[in-house]
C-alpha cells in the first residue's frame, strides 16, 4: 500500500508543469526536484517530557472549558504557528514565522506526540506559516514569497531528503519590493473546486493611497486563488487587512475568514472580524474601514469605491483573531457540529490584555452568527500572558488541535462526556 502511494504521488509530480518547478532556486529545491540527495542527514528532535512540557501541563491547569471537554499537552513544538494534519492520519505539519516546519508525529496513537523534528531540514524556508493539504495528499506551504508543493510528504518526512517543487516561485507570490517583516504570515487551503487558497497581508496598519492600484492588481490585502499546479491565478477577496486564517464551510461551500483591525485608534474600537464571502470579487471595507462599520483616521470623509460587505460576526477590538476551521467531527456535542472554531491571539495595541483563547462560532440556517469564548485562561491575573493561541485543527478522531506560538506547544482538546 505504502509502495503504491508514492509511486502515484512520484507520477503526480513528474506531471507538475516545467515553470512550476523552475530552475532558479535556492538552496536545495532543485536538487529534491530531480530525486536527488543532498547529503543532508541531520534532524533537529524537540524534546517531549522534560520541566519545560511540565510547565505547559501546569499551566493547562488553569484552562477553563465547557462541561465534559479536557485539554492536554500534545506536543511541545517551539514557535507553533499554522497547522496542517496529514489526511492519512501520520503527521501533523506546523508552520512557523521563523525558518522551520515542524513534523509532528502520534506513533502510538496515545493522542500524545512522540516525536517532533524538523521537515526537509535541507530547504531554506523563509516565514514557512501556513502550510495545507489537499485531499489526496499533497501538501503545501505558503511562505513570505514562495509557495511549495510537496506530494507524498506524509510518507517522505522520515527522511531529510523530500520531494519537493516550486509552486509559486520565490518572488512571484508578491512582487519583492512589496517584502516585508510585517503581515507576511500567509494561510492556505483547498477549496471545494479543488483550488489552492492563500492569503496576502497588506503590510501597513492603513495602506496608503499610492498602493491602492497594485495590491488590488496582485491581491495584496486579499486572498488569491490558483490551481493545483500553479496555473490561473485570480484575486478572489478583496478589501482585507491582515487575514491569517480561513476555512470553506462544509455545507455550502463558502469561504470565511478572519482580519485584524487597524491598531492605534484606541482601546475598544475597532472591532475584529470574521467574515462571511459568498461570491468572488466581493469587497470587505479595508483600508476605508478599519475594522466593522469604524472608517479609518486616514480615510475618513471619503466616498468608499467598492460595495462592502460587512463582518458576520464583530470580534473583540485587538484580540487578533488568527486560525480558525469548521468542525465536521463526531467526538463533540451536536450543538458544536458544523461551528467554527477560531484562535485569539492576544492584543498587543491594548493597555489591558484580551484574547488569548479558543472562540467557537455557530452559524444559523439563515447565515447569521453568534460568537463565545470556548476555552480561556491564558492570561493571568497580573495581565501576563501564559500563551498566545494561533491556529486550531481537527483530528480524524474529532478532537481537535490548538497552536501557540508563544508557549511553543499545540494542545488537545477532547470531550468526554457530562
Amino acid at each position: 500500500m505504502k509502495t503504491t502511494l508514492i509511486g502515484a504521488a512520484v507520477a503526480a509530480v513528474l506531471a507538475v508543469p516545467a515553470f512550476a518547478q523552475g530552475a532558479d532556486v535556492p538552496d536545495n529545491l532543485e536538487k529534491l526536484g530531480n530525486f536527488q540527495t543532498t547529503g543532508t542527514t541531520d534532524f533537529t528532535y524537540v524534546p517531549q517530557e522534560d520541566a519545560f512540557a511540565d510547565g505547559i501541563r501546569k499551566t493547562l491547569e488553569r484552562i477553563t472549558l465547557p462541561e465534559g471537554f479536557r485539554i492536554g499537552l500534545y506536543a511541545v513544538v517551539p514557535d507553533a504557528r499554522h497547522m496542517a494534519v496529514g489526511p492519512q492520519g501520520i503527521v501533523t505539519f506546523v508552520g512557523t514565522r521563523k525558518d522551520k516546519v515542524w513534523a509532528v508525529t502520534d506513533r502510538n496513537k496515545d493522542r500524545v506526540a512522540d516525536e517532533v523534528k524538523d521537515f526537509a531540514p535541507s530547504l531554506k524556508f523563509a516565514i514557512p506559516n501556513g502550510p495545507c493539504f489537499s485531499k489526496d495528499g499533497f501538501l503545501y506551504i505558503a511562505e513570505q514569497n514562495r509557495v511549495l508543493l510537496f506530494p507524498a510528504a506524509e510518507f517522505f518526512y522520515e527522511s531529510p531528503d523530500v520531494a519537493a517543487f516550486n509552486l509559486v516561485k520565490q518572488g512571484e507570490l508578491i512582487p519583492p519590493e512589496e517584502e516585508s517583516y510585517n503581515h507576511t504570515a500567509r494561510v492556505c487551503k483547498i477549496g471545494p473546486d479543488g483550488k489552492i487558497y492563500i492569503s496576502l497581508g497588506q503590510p501597513f496598519n492603513v495602506a496608503p493611497p499610492e498602493k491602492l492600484d497594485l495590491y488590488r492588481e496582485v491581491g495584496i490585502g486579499g486572498i488569491i486563488r490558483m490551481n493545483t499546479d500553479g496555473t490561473g491565478r485570480e484575486v478572489y477577496t478583496y478589501g482585507i487587512r491582515n487575514s491569517v486564517g480561513h476555512d470553506f464551510d462544509p455545507e455550502t461551500g463558502d469561504l470565511w475568514f478572519t482580519d485584524n483591525q487597524v491598531d492605534g485608534m484606541g482601546d475598544d474600537i475597532p472591532p475584529g472580524e470574521l467574515n462571511h464571502q459568498t461570491e468572488m470579487g466581493q469587497h470587505f471595507g479595508a483600508p476605508w474601514y478599519g475594522g466593522g462599520d469604524v472608517r479609518t483616521n486616514e480615510y475618513s470623509g471619503q466616498d468608499v469605491p467598492y460595495d462592502v460587505v460587512m463582518p458576520a460576526v464583530e470580534m473583540a477590538a485587538h484580540a487578533a483573531d488568527l486560525g480558525m476551521t469548521f468542525y465536521s467531527g463526531s467526538m463533540f456535542p451536536e450543538e458544536y457540529r458544523g461551528a467554527i472554531f477560531s484562535a485569539q491571539h492576544g492584543s498587543w495595541n491594548r493597555t489591558t490584555p484580551v484574547g488569548a483563547r479558543v472562540m467557537v462560532t455557530h452559524v444559523a440556517e439563515d447565515g447569521t452568527a453568534t460568537s463565545e469564548p470556548f476555552a480561556e485562561g491564558w492570561i493571568d491575573g497580573n495581565g501576563e500572558y501564559l500563551g498566545r493561541p494561533v491556529d486550531v485543527a481537527q483530528l480524524r478522531d474529532g478532537s481537535i488541535l490548538v497552536s501557540d506560538d508563544l508557549a511553543g506547544a499545540i494542545y488537545r482538546i477532547w470531550y468526554e462526556g457530562m
